[in-house]
């Protein structure tokens, strides 16, 4: 985790002492239900929430220590615990195994984790609406190619990033049921030493599902499908910061990033104002999509379980979860400030002399009579002078003056087939579909 790209509501998820709370909280339901069970007496239970409660801090810097000695966690931890709770700590963990505690620990820090994210998404939602409602009708040239091809709306452009995120979103929600399970289910997770309904306790109490069979740890399919639709939602950042970064290129300026007052661009050209926090958004959307790769190679375990997987996870969980969090504000400050230039739209639209309703003639030309072929040579033959003339000739005067264009379509004819707005015609459709 770097803290230049972390903020601390998320970072707080993976805090040592907040990861101490979980495995203690899954400790002490545990052993309530084991004393509900008559398995441990009921005291047990009793005495570690009476503990609890008078205890606000957990000595990280002490488990640490027993950790350095014993070389491994969980026990460091237990042995802890029982230090200060006393003899009626000895029941807690009775039938457990490390897994248990550190499986569903994490699926807990993960399940938070996404409801952070889904607020984060949610307000990258409300810019993005925003947004495309204010640019609904301002028109701007489609690409293809990174080529001018006809014409769209800055509004359009915001609003089908509106609907990959919700798709962003939707994918999230599914990512999280499915990685918000329990298990507490003993050595190779048959429950010969704990009770099934000790983990239903569990889940219940921590918010989760109960996992139908593990084998010790949880499947790592779960949480490959988790990084991954991680690795989804980073894509689609990148995919509008790219939009952003070619959009603010010199030649291009239809819109570019908010530049605040005092901000200088370039150490050595006062001139510069650089798109840097979408190139920030590239690259952090790599480092997203870095986790996914070790999530899918974590499924294959040896037999009923490994820790192959566990070094790989203390890095991509805190990893991708922070940075796809910081991510997700900054494309939101971006998108809510970004500064939208209609002129310089509207004047790379002409700038090609009406290259961009040439679609409109070829498929009036066929109408008129003429072969696919042959009305697609007509208009290609003109648009091809107006093309290397760099936009200084007309397309439109090139064509009323070709005899062949002008036995088929009159003056006014084409000159209709040159009107921005035919273009938009289904934008108020397109929006109903998008937002409803």
């Amino acid at each position: 985790m770097v803290p230049r790209y972390a903020r601390p509501a998320m970072t707080a998820i993976w805090e040592p002492e907040a990861r101490y709370r979980i495995w203690f909280e899954i400790e002490a339901h545990a052993t309530e239900k084991l004393g509900e069970l008559g398995v441990v007496p009921e005291s047990a239970a009793t005495a570690l929430w009476d503990w609890w409660k008078t205890n606000p801090k957990i000595d990280v810097e002490a488990i640490d220590a027993k950790e350095a000695i014993l070389k491994h966690d969980v026990i460091a931890f237990l042995d802890w615990v029982a230090e200060q709770v006393g003899p009626e700590a000895r029941f807690m963990h009775q039938g457990m195994t490390s897994s248990d505690v550190l499986d569903t620990t994490l699926a807990v820090q993960l399940a938070r984790a996404s409801d952070i994210l889904l607020e984060d998404i949610d307000l990258l939602l409300a810019a993005l609406k925003r947004r495309a409602e204010e640019h609904k009708y301002t028109p701007t040239i489609g690409r293809s190619h990174g080529i001018h091809a006809e014409p769209v709306t800055f509004g359009l452009k915001l609003a089908q990033a509106y609907a990959e995120f919700s798709r962003c979103r939707t994918r999230l929600e599914a990512a999280r049921a499915e990685i918000a399970t329990c298990a507490v289910s003993g050595a190779v997770g048959t429950f010969a030493n704990i009770a099934p309904a000790v983990e239903e306790h569990v889940a219940e109490r921590l918010g989760l599902a109960p996992e139908p069979i593990s084998t010790q740890v949880i499947p790592r399919d779960r949480h490959a499908m988790f990084f991954a639709t991680l690795g989804v939602i980073a894509s689609s950042i990148e995919r509008v910061a790219i939009e952003v970064r070619h959009l603010q290129r010199t030649e291009v300026l239809e819109a570019e990033e908010y530049f605040s007052p005092g901000q200088k661009g370039s150490s050595a050209m006062p001139h510069k104002r650089n798109p840097v926090l979408t190139e920030n958004l590239t690259g952090l959307a790599r480092v997203v999509r870095g986790a996914v790769t070790p999530a899918m190679e974590n499924v294959a375990l040896w037999h009923e379980r490994d820790i192959s997987h566990s070094s790989v996870e203390r890095f991509i969980g805190p990893d991708a979860t922070i940075t796809l969090d910081f991510a997700l504000a900054r494309l939101t400050s971006v998108v809510d400030k970004l500064l939208v230039y209609p002129e310089r739209m509207q004047k790379n639209l002409d700038r090609m002399g009406g290259l961009v309703h040439s679609q409109r003639v070829l498929l009036a030309l066929t109408q008129a009579g003429l072969s696919r072929d042959d009305a697609y040579r007509l208009v290609q033959r003109n648009a091809m002078k107006v093309w290397e003339s760099d936009g200084e000739l007309s397309l439109l005067e090139l064509l009323k003056a070709d005899p062949e264009v002008s036995s088929a379509l009159s003056a006014s004819e084409l000159e209709e087939k040159f009107d921005l707005d035919y273009h938009f015609k289904q934008v108020d459709r397109i929006f109903e579909r998008v937002f409803g």
